[in-house]
């Protein structure tokens, strides 16, 4: 075999084993983007023919009603979990990437934080209902209400959002922090106009994303929110409060067509919501990384 031949017998090796990697990677995402598009397509199809927009100004009646109070109570689950939840994470992300200095040993300090963040993102969420319950909706006598779902859902998104702040805040470049030194910036102003302002869009991406969790949860406020037919209201205990997800799972173990209905409709505005959410946060993703390479 001549010189040539070889060549063009590797050149072909190395074209096939790249359409065969190719060909794995249209697999894979195919097999995560599949099934979620099967689950939103089922689930329109379900909803989409009895769909009646009283469904978004009704609330739940007998056999049949909307779910205003669902749709409002989600969201006010959701608008409390960003107070709560996102302020906690983002500052808790903000002290171990700017403040935890190194001891003598090189070791940095704040483990202790750390490893409370990491064993607390490895509990059930159902585990961490039942804590709530005992120990709020009980032990406080708050019975179900907002406060308990709001402080059991926030300790469930804090290690998500703090990991993500941490990221978004080290890809921030040295070079920035050292110039605002440089200048004369005290570092809490260095850390509000150029540390923080680089890594809002990761900080934001992160906050949407547990909103995400947020508005799928189920079992941690069927312990600490209970449920409630009524509209929201301003007390944050010893009242109950409705969310989508309860129709989801209740309506649809009923023997009745209407309320089979009215879990499809939930279950489609859920969808609707996690990917609004999800949209935006690409959003904002895409267009910092525009920001950023038109200014280099």
């Amino acid at each position: 075999m001549s010189g040539v031949d070889t060549v063009r017998v590797s050149t072909a090796w190395r074209r096939g084993k790249a359409h065969g990697f190719r060909a794995l990677t249209y697999l894979a995402l195919l097999f995560v983007v599949g099934p979620a598009i099967l689950l939103f397509v089922n689930v329109a199809a379900q909803a989409i023919p009895h769909w009646s927009w009283s469904v978004l100004t009704t609330v739940p009646l007998g056999n049949g009603g909307g779910l205003e109070n669902a749709i409002l109570g989600t969201l006010v689950i959701m608008f409390g979990v960003l107070l709560l939840g996102g302020t906690t994470g983002v500052l808790a992300g903000i002290f171990l990437s700017e403040f935890v200095s190194v001891n003598r040993k090189g070791k940095e300090r704040g483990g202790v934080l750390r490893a409370s963040i990491d064993v607390l993102a490895g509990f059930p969420s159902i585990v961490l209902g039942y804590v709530g319950y005992v120990a709020l909706a009980v032990g406080l006598h708050w019975g179900f209400s907002l406060l308990s779902a709001l402080i059991v859902l926030s300790l469930m998104v804090v290690p998500y959002i703090t990991k993500a702040t941490e990221t978004a805040l080290r890809q921030v470049p040295t070079t920035y922090r050292e110039g605002a030194e440089a200048l004369g910036m005290r570092m809490g102003y260095s850390l509000r106009k150029v540390t923080l302002k680089t890594a809002l869009p990761g900080i934001v991406t992160g906050l949407l994303l547990a909103e995400s969790i947020t508005v799928g949860e189920t079992a941690p406020l069927l312990y600490t929110a209970g449920i409630s037919n009524g509209l929201p209201t301003w007390q944050l205990v010893h009242q109950p409060i409705g969310y989508l997800t309860y129709y989801v799972w209740t309506d649809w173990n009923q023997p009745f067509p209407s309320l089979h209905y009215l879990s499809y409709d939930a279950s489609l505005i859920l969808l609707v919501m996690i990917l609004t959410l999800l949209v935006v946060s690409r959003l904002i993703v895409s267009r910092s990384q525009r920001h950023s390479e038109s200014g280099r």
